[in-house]
This record gives structure tokens, sequence and C-alpha cells, in this order.
């Protein structure tokens, strides 16, 4: 079979996994969150794929098709991935519920974590495209009373952006998912984040180092609300979603733990065993990570913002610019990777159970946006990237059969 031909061709296997393999994913009971198999159930896979190679080379179908086999396993239990520009593809793997092995579904909701910042990040950017904020200026031109008097030096607009506030982390619920897991359900507010952070004093002069964190987004989504007089969410939904048509994309309403509509199980270990991590109040996570979205809502997205359909053009340019800071790779919400001399821009996300990701060129010839349920989510993310998302930016070779 040639690349040509199988790029072209819609294939549907279904891998049935002994019940054996899910007894070994799951290591009995949980208080609260047993995940039980049910007799005879077996785990099921799908891959699809399709699409035309372009006669320039086009993403290494081969390679993500072989990402996707053998899920679940034990680590994933689902993928969806989607590659668009040049050649499009798009897999779906896995099972959305462990206890009935029920095949995982294409168009499923899920935590897209971290990858909201780059919803706020775009609301920012529009907000001075229409001349109400201004990157230079002080975050407390727009927040007054924000900072006490140890910040000799307030971060600005654009130092939140490019994660080089030096603002301290605020509060949060527990370090690590196990320290997490029962806390899963209490309400932290962005405003006590805030205040718990901004107590502590700066970590360092505003523009002195790039250090990724979440304070930045939740000062950022403080901002869009004072200064349009409107909830952070809605101004979301009023002005990305609904423009983009991005009709399941969305944030809970307060702290609701549930994803509505069809979603995938997603799990975790807890003490060594298997437990459901799916229902959680992530709040305090707001404009820093809290967003539902799907693979092709987050598609959308990403290519209506590199066209400069989201920001204008001189804005978005700015976007794409790292700071002059050692050891920076991050521009606005978007960090730079190179891979095999190609120059990538996305941004992950992590919740527990959930690992997402979306990434381009930004011609756009190549785009790749991929949601995995994953135990491993919240630890180091690149075996994921390797896995799903690079293979996406492999130039097509003919892997002649």
């Amino acid at each position: 079979m040639t690349a040509r031909t199988r790029a072209r061709t819609r294939t549907r296997a279904r891998t049935a996994v002994a019940s054996a393999l899910l007894a070994a994913l799951v290591a009995g009971p949980l208080a609260g969150a047993a995940v039980a198999v049910q007799p005879g159930a077996a785990a099921s896979g799908v891959v699809s794929s399709g699409g035309d190679v372009p006669a320039d080379g086009g993403p290494d179908i081969v390679a993500l098709e072989k990402a996707l086999t053998g899920i679940p396993d034990g680590d994933i239990s689902a993928a969806l991935v989607r590659v668009g520009g040049k050649g499009g593809w798009t897999g779906t793997a896995g099972v959305r519920d462990l206890r009935t092995g029920a095949p995982a579904l294409e168009h499923a909701r899920f935590r897209a974590g971290s990858t909201t910042k780059v919803v706020t990040a775009a609301l920012v950017l529009q907000l001075v495209a229409e001349g109400r904020v201004k990157l230079d200026a002080p975050v407390t031109r727009y927040l007054p009373g924000l900072l006490p008097d140890s910040f000799t030096e307030p971060p600005t607009v654009r130092h939140l952006l490019t994660y080089t506030s030096g603002l301290q982390p605020g509060a949060n619920l527990g370090s690590t998912t196990e320290e997490m897991y029962p806390n899963r359900f209490r309400t932290l507010s962005p405003q006590r984040v805030v205040a718990t952070a901004v107590a502590k004093g700066p970590a360092s002069a505003p523009g002195e180092r790039q250090k990724y964190q979440n304070i930045d987004y939740t000062v950022l989504g403080l901002l869009i609300e004072k200064v349009t007089g409107d909830r952070y969410e809605h101004r979301a939904d009023v002005r990305i979603f609904r423009p983009l048509g991005m009709r399941h994309t969305g944030f809970p309403a307060g702290p609701d733990p549930r994803i509505h509509g069809p979603h995938h199980r997603a799990y975790t270990d807890i003490g060594g065993r298997t437990t459901d991590v799916t229902e959680w109040n992530m709040s305090d996570r707001w404009a820093a990570g809290n967003m539902i979205s799907t693979t092709a809502d987050l598609e959308r997205f990403l290519v209506a913002l590199f066209r400069g359909e989201v920001v204008p053009q001189p804005l978005l340019d700015q976007m794409f610019v790292v700071p002059d800071v050692e050891g920076a790779t991050y521009g606005m919400a978007l960090e730079r990777f190179v891979h095999d001399g190609t120059e990538i821009w996305g941004k992950t996300g992590s919740r527990p159970g959930y690992h997402t990701v979306l990434a381009a060129t930004r011609d756009l010839s190549r785009t790749v946006v991929y949601s995995v349920n994953a135990k491993s989510a919240r630890e180091d993310g690149f075996p994921l990237v390797a896995r799903f998302a690079l293979p996406a930016f492999d130039r097509w070779t003919s892997h002649s059969e």
C-alpha cells in the first residue's frame, strides 16, 4: 500500500483487551471513587484516519497511528488527536469509561487545563486593540489597590502576559494530586489566590526572569473583569467562543465539578490505586486553566487566532515575541519549540487525568490538537507530547509496505 493510498483510507480497528488488563489497571475499591469493571467488559480502541497527503509532504500518519495503538494501556485510557494544515488526519482510541469498556468518543469534551491561558491572552489583546488597556501600563492602573507597598515597581500588563511579572504563587489546595484529591470539591476563589500571592511580596523585579505560573493569568482574569465590568467567563463566550462557533467550549458554573455533555472518565493513581478523578472543582484555576472544550473547537480557535481573526495582526505578532531574558521560551501564553528545524508555537494543559496540547507552525502549514486521558497527565508531559504531537510535524516519508 502506498503512503498516499494509506492516507486516503479511513480505517476502524477495534482491539479487544482481556478483562485481566482492566483488572490490572484497577487495584481494588477506593473510598468515594472506586473503579469497578463490569463482568465481561472489554476495553475497545478505535483508530480512524483520513485525508490526502500533499505532494510536498504531510504528517507522519504511520507514527500517529502507532501512537494510538494499544490504548487503553496502563497509563492512558483514551486519546483524541486532530491534525490540520497540509494533510489532515484525525484519530480516536481507547475507552470513555473503564467500568464498561465503551469506546472513546471523537467529539468528547474534556478539561483543557492551561490552554485556557491562550484565550485569556487573546481577550487582553482585544482590549489593547480597543484602546482600553495598554501593554506597558502598570497593572495597578486597572486594578488599583492590588499590590501592597512591598511592590516598589508594579508589573505591567506585558509582564503578566509573558510570565515575567515577578509575582509569587498564591494559595492552593495542594501541590500534588494526592494532596489535592481530598480537597477536590472545595472552592478557592481567584480573589483569594491573588490576595495570598501579593501578600508575600515580589519574588523578583518585573521583567527580570521568566517563570511559568498560573498567578499571572489569574490576575489578568481580574483585569478583564475590571475593565469590561463583566464576568471573565461571559467575555470569553461573547468575544471568542460564540463568534468562532465554539459551541462545545465554556467554563463550569462556579464550583460545579462536573463536565456536562459527552465526555470521557479521567483516572489517576492515588495511593497506588486507579482513581476516577473526573468530578473536580477547578474554579481556583479560573482564567489560568478552567476551560472545558473539544479538539474540534480548540482547532477552530487555534486556526482563527494564527490567521489574525481573533487578535489584530500587529498585536498577534507580539504574542510570538519571547522576552530577552535568559532561558525564556514563552511569548504571550504560547511557548516556542523547535523540532527538527521546524518552529512550533503551542500550549500544553494538564489537570488530574487530562492532558491537552494545541500547537501550530505560524503559517498554519501544520496544526495539532489533542486530548489524552492519562494517569501521568500532571507529570512531565514531554513523553505525551513526543508520542501524540510531534509526529504531526514530522515530514511524511513513503513508509513503503
